[in-house]
């Protein structure tokens, strides 16, 4: 039996942060009922397939149902507020106004069912300056200030390898949903969630953008210990071209690894600010590391205890030993699939499995 055995969701949202929200809940014993156009979610056509589907989609709506429904005519209406009406979740990812447009806002939905949790996810609110303002997780990221410290060594921005601003909308909502239906059970009330990646992410800089924070200047990823200014934390290049990553903060991995390298003289500047003041200690790692090729020092560190990793692509992160033993890539029915990344000793996830086809009901 999952934790949310019992749970109706609606979920009217496309492509990344609402269907991740909905899927993590149809996880755990959801019923998530996925509302789509007639072309279907567009994340169904992205590419590669495997066994007939979209990786992307299959990973993000595994578990629920799909009903076509066209929200501009009556039909479609009427079958919405019939599910509504039983339902305990309403999640949108539409832009601010379309929900109201098309009679579908939390005012209209409420009405229908007073106990309901409608959450909308958008880029920068419901109301206000921006809120009609265009916006991928790129430009998120880039309000936000993050682009600016995801950058390269001469200073300038580049792409991120991770949609954070997605991903963060996506928990934030999620755990807003669950605090919403905990809350229910005392008030008896449903309640509405604004959900935004702007504001889902910008809390994630707190430990990087102190300074900011507190009204002062912006961090420098050169000069930052937790952006490439510290030595021990840090990537570093190896003689086949691949490369390393140092994690280590505490003083007893640097103490551990300057040992095992033979110069303790370099210990004391581990402990020095980040950027110029550890640039000799900087200047040493890379060099060491140049000496051996990355699997090489795989096996140099197996027995050191020193916070190490080697860079992985993701075709070998997934084919890990790490990844295999805590089974969390999963084949089914032809198809692979990322676990759950919760798991509970007294609660079991549902199956996993395929998607649904479009308009599958289940």
């Amino acid at each position: 039996m999952g934790q949310l055995d019992g749970i109706t969701v609606i979920d009217l949202s496309l492509f990344l942060p609402g269907p991740m929200a909905t899927m993590m809940m149809a996880d755990q014993g959801a019923e998530v009922i996925k509302i789509e156009p007639a072309a279907g979610d567009p994340a169904r056509q992205m590419a590669p397939e495997e066994a007939g589907q979209s990786v992307w989609f299959r990973n993000l709506n595994r578990g629920k149902k799909s009903i076509v429904l066209d929200l501009k005519n009556d039909d479609g209406t009427a079958r919405l507020r019939e599910l509504i009406a039983t339902a305990d979740v309403f999640v949108e990812g539409f832009r601010p106004g379309v929900m109201q447009r098309l009679g579908f806002d939390y005012e209209a939905v409420s009405a229908i069912n007073p106990r309901i949790i409608y959450c909308s996810i958008s880029a920068f609110g419901q109301e206000g300056a921006m809120a009609h303002h265009p916006a991928h997780d790129l430009a998120v990221q880039a309000l936000t200030g993050f682009l600016s410290v995801n950058d390269g060594a001469d200073g300038t921005p580049v792409v991120p390898g991770v949609p954070s601003a997605d991903m963060a909308a996506g928990l934030t909502a999620l755990s807003a949903i669950l605090m919403a239906l905990i809350g229910r059970e005392k008030s008896g009330q449903g309640d509405y969630i604004d959900a935004t990646m702007f504001e889902a992410m910008l809390p994630w800089c707190a430990h990087i953008a102190g300074g900011s924070i507190a009204g002062g200047a912006p961090p420098r990823s050169q000069s930052q210990r937790s952006l490439g200014g510290a030595a021990f934390y840090n990537v570093y290049a190896t003689k086949d071209g691949r490369h390393v990553a140092l994690g280590a903060r505490e003083m007893k991995f640097v103490t551990n690894l300057l040992t095992a390298l033979d110069r303790t003289d370099l210990i004391p500047l581990g402990e020095a600010e980040a950027g110029e003041p550890q640039a000799e200690l900087r200047a040493f790692l890379a060099e060491a590391f140049l000496a051996k090729t990355r699997d090489e020092w795989i096996a140099w560190f197996a027995d050191k205890d020193v916070a190490f990793s080697p860079v992985l692509d993701f075709s070998e992160a997934l084919q890990s030993d790490l990844v295999a033993e805590r089974e969390m890539l999963v084949e089914v029915d032809g198809s692979h699939q990322i676990a759950p990344a919760i798991r509970f000793k007294h609660a079991s996830s549902r199956p996993l499995g395929a998607a649904p086809d479009l308009d599958e009901q289940g």
